[in-house]
């Protein structure tokens, strides 16, 4: 399919029907239980209004950012996400191809079938490395160690899976990887992968904040916890010392009826006066979405599956354009509330504030 034809993210999920089995479409899009939170996710972000301001000289949009004393080229970054080949027979050289073609910064997996080696080697824009720490302390040192020496730029250490959820989509679908799939950072074969069943043995119930002020010893480059969804977590991740949190929710896989992240991420901004970088994902669909993120307090967002849909529609391509519809829209949005830069984006584009 040609990916030019493609308007809107909301329209992927349609689309990547025809481009991939039941099984894989099962695992990408489905939620947790009734699913109450991941339509809360991107409804809630529609409920906040903006406060546009007229007559201002918007000529000129620079969507430029810096994170972690990073550049990057936009505030938006590819979310990590287990088996991109389910979605394409490259899996994640093809959604970095994607990525790199748009300027986007991918936040590769743990689960990834493809090796953190290659991904850094390929990877024109900052690499970032998604951690599922191990009960097996050894092999999280060799996972953060690898992603080190590859030249990953931060870990975003996921805290909110100690285990999995009731994923009914996927247990409807008897979801099993498929036998060519396997996970190189772990160094699992294909076989040994098919013995994990639900991959919650894959996960460490264990993991606790001594394991965080451990992970910051072990490493140079900066950690971020992914999935801090309560304000004193993110206070505790402040005298943890990490870099920063991603406001999220998994993808609203994990636990049913949690907050969304548009309804959380107002609650960690004021809790923390600015001390701590927030990123944020769950529910990106519009740029207008990522306008308000930026104006609560995020200094960027985060997206999952709009780009794993791309990816199965069209490859690097299907990719490449799901970024551009966020670009663009977002560039419009600031251009409409009057905004010229990420900079200028605060507090006061938001009606209710």
């Amino acid at each position: 399919m040609n990916p030019d034809h493609i308007v809107a993210l909301t329209q992927l999920e349609d689309l990547a029907k025809d481009h991939m089995s039941p099984v894989a479409m099962a695992y990408v899009s489905g939620g947790a239980a009734d699913e109450i939170t991941m339509r809360a996710n991107s409804e809630d972000w529609k409920r906040i209004r903006l406060n546009p301001r007229v007559l201002v000289d918007v000529s000129s949009i620079d969507l430029k950012t810096e994170i972690l004393g990073q550049s990057f080229d936009l505030p938006i970054l590819l979310a990590p996400a287990a088996f991109h080949g389910l979605c394409h027979r490259d899996a994640e050289m093809a959604t970095l191809e994607g990525a790199n073609a748009a300027g986007a910064t991918l936040v590769t997996s743990s689960y990834s079938n493809q090796p953190v080696e290659a991904l850094a080697a390929a990877a024109t824009r900052p690499l970032w490395f998604q951690l599922y720490t191990q009960a097996d302390k050894e092999m999280t040192r060799k996972l953060v160690e690898r992603a080190e020496a590859a030249g990953c730029k931060a870990v975003c250490v996921t805290v909110d899976t100690p285990v999995l959820g009731a994923r009914q989509r996927e247990a409807n679908s008897n979801f099993r990887l498929p036998a060519h799939l396997g996970l190189p950072n772990l160094n699992l074969s294909p076989a040994q992968v098919g013995r994990a069943a639900g991959f919650s043995q894959l996960l460490n119930p264990a993991l606790s904040w001594k394991d965080i002020e451990w992970l910051r010893s072990i490493t140079r480059i900066p950690i971020l916890l992914k999935g801090v969804l309560n304000p004193e977590d993110a206070v505790h991740a402040i005298d943890a010392g990490v870099a920063g949190v991603i406001v999220s929710n998994h993808g609203a896989r994990n636990l049913d009826t949690l907050p969304s992240t548009a309804e959380a991420l107002p609650r960690i901004a004021e809790k923390i006066q600015g001390k701590l970088l927030l990123l944020v994902d769950g529910g990106i669909r519009r740029g207008t979405d990522v306008l308000k993120a930026l104006a609560v307090g995020a200094r960027a967002v985060l997206i999952g599956r709009p780009y794993l849909y791309g990816l199965a529609i069209a490859g690097p391509a299907g990719v490449t354009r799901v970024v551009e519809i966020l670009r663009n829209e977002l560039s419009m949005a600031m251009a409409l509330t009057g905004r010229r830069s990420i900079a200028e984006i605060d507090g006061s584009v938001l009606w209710n504030r």
